[in-house]
């Protein structure tokens, strides 16, 4: 039998109706031992004050840090990453010694280095060397403390290159051909995954070895799993049954009253 899925809150999707310094709490009262969050900062390169206070409201909430992006540009404005792109790239550099101490410092040891947009007047074969680069360049940042950089496919961003699971492992194995850093994996997102059009189970059985980590909503909508199509129990299972045994990312949006409903305490 496989052992109950541990799941994690994404504080920056999730209990937004709270300040975010008091969400990783709100997530330990919930019944919840861990919690991720996207960068969390205004900048790559915060005041020292901004992270103790990041670092000081999980430490006092109890929780683990599961999981943390770096930078990724301004996501409501639709950026999507600075890995590949050639004008944020020195932001990305300089963010890379930030997110390695905030891992150090909470024990956090998964990356989220999302890819970056297309841009114009690029070509993307040298966004993609630039991409493998800087891709490589955090790889050793982070593996300094035993960390893995994570690669993601995304969906809702018409300009973001990595669309399948086989689209993210091929930039992964560039990296390691080209640059031979091998601590990275693969952000396995099911509802990514199902709104760009991928084959989950086949994506699941072909990269199974690959993933590091997991995330969930639902589809159509992005809500609470059981509020649409898929068979994310059934996933999670597999996973499971398969030798997954990390974490499990809750990301997904939500209006209800408890944004906690759908889970079983026993299972949080």
């Amino acid at each position: 039998m496989s052992p109950a899925p541990t799941y994690t809150v994404n504080c920056s999707i999730l209990l937004t109706d709270l300040p975010l310094l008091e969400r990783p709490a709100a997530a330990a009262a919930a019944g919840f031992r861990g919690v991720e969050f996207w960068w969390p900062f205004a900048s790559p390169m915060p005041a020292q004050d901004e992270v103790d206070a990041f670092v000081g409201a999980i430490e006092a909430a109890g929780v683990q840090l599961t999981g943390l992006n770096f930078d990724a540009g301004n996501m409501p404005g639709g950026d999507r990453g600075l890995v590949s792109w050639p004008a944020r790239s020195a932001d990305l550099r300089a963010n890379l010694d930030v997110v390695t101490t905030i891992g150090e410092r909470t024990g956090c040891r998964a990356f989220n280095a999302l890819y970056g947009n297309r841009q114009e007047g690029e070509t993307p074969e040298a966004q993609d060397a630039l991409g493998a680069e800087n891709l490589a360049l955090a790889a050793r940042a982070v593996g300094r403390i035993g960390g893995t950089v994570l690669v993601e496919p995304v969906s809702g961003a018409p300009a973001y290159p990595l669309k399948t699971a086989a689209d993210a492992v091929r930039v992964i194995d560039r990296v390691a051909t080209d640059h031979g850093e091998t601590n990275l994996g693969l952000l396995f997102d099911v509802y990514h995954l199902s709104v760009n059009g991928d084959d989950v189970d086949a994506a699941l059985s072909t990269y199974r070895g690959r993933i590091a980590h997991v995330q969930v909503a639902d589809a159509p909508g992005r809500g609470e799993p059981g509020t649409g199509d898929l068979p994310i129990d059934r996933w999670t299972k597999d996973l499971r049954a398969g030798g997954f045994d990390g974490w499990i990312g809750l990301e997904y949006k939500t209006d209800a009253a408890d944004p906690f409903a759908w889970l079983p305490a026993t299972e949080r």
